[in-house]
């Protein structure tokens, strides 16, 4: 039960920042599409600060291969049986529901931020590097929550007395 409940904590980490990813860039694509038909140009910009939301999805990824190598380590030593068992599983589905929940609202939210960017751009304004500063805030939550994940991973061994 506690391995079943570790493989869930990385599956809702790789799928709700999956999640957010990809909404937060279809946000910026439609916005994109919009933006094109007044300054076509600028299709560079649009392209960066489209991507911006995608990163979400990445962090989820790299939290997926950093707890399954930890889950591959805790199985070969049976560590998922008993008491201690329930405080890796525990943790990694903490860990995991952690960083995909804060992945997935800071991809929608930085979304958010760089359409109304490219909104900006395509009416002729020159915001791109404001619009690039101001995409960072959320997604500093979403770094911050891949570093406490990391954090969690690293202390599961030391809990269970690994």
């Amino acid at each position: 039960m506690n391995l079943i409940l570790a493989y869930i904590g990385l599956g809702l980490m790789v799928v709700l920042t999956g999640i957010g990813s990809s909404v937060g860039v279809t946000i910026c694509g439609n916005t994109v599409v919009g933006a094109m038909k007044k300054n076509p140009d600028a299709m560079g910009t649009y392209i960066a600060l489209s991507a911006l939301p995608s990163s979400q999805g990445l962090y989820g990824f790299v939290g997926f291969f950093l707890a399954n190598s930890l889950i591959g380590k805790l199985v070969a030593q049976n560590v998922f049986d008993g008491p201690m068992g329930a405080i890796a599983g525990w943790g990694i589905f903490a860990a995991g529901l952690a960083l995909g929940v804060v992945g997935l609202f800071s991809a929608i939210r930085q979304a958010q931020v760089c359409a109304n960017g490219v909104q900006a751009i395509g009416g002729g304004h020159n915001v791109f590097g404001a619009t690039m500063v101001m995409a960072v805030f959320p997604e500093l939550y979403a770094i911050l929550a891949l570093l406490v994940s990391i954090l969690i991973f690293n202390a599961v061994p030391v809990m269970v007395g690994m």
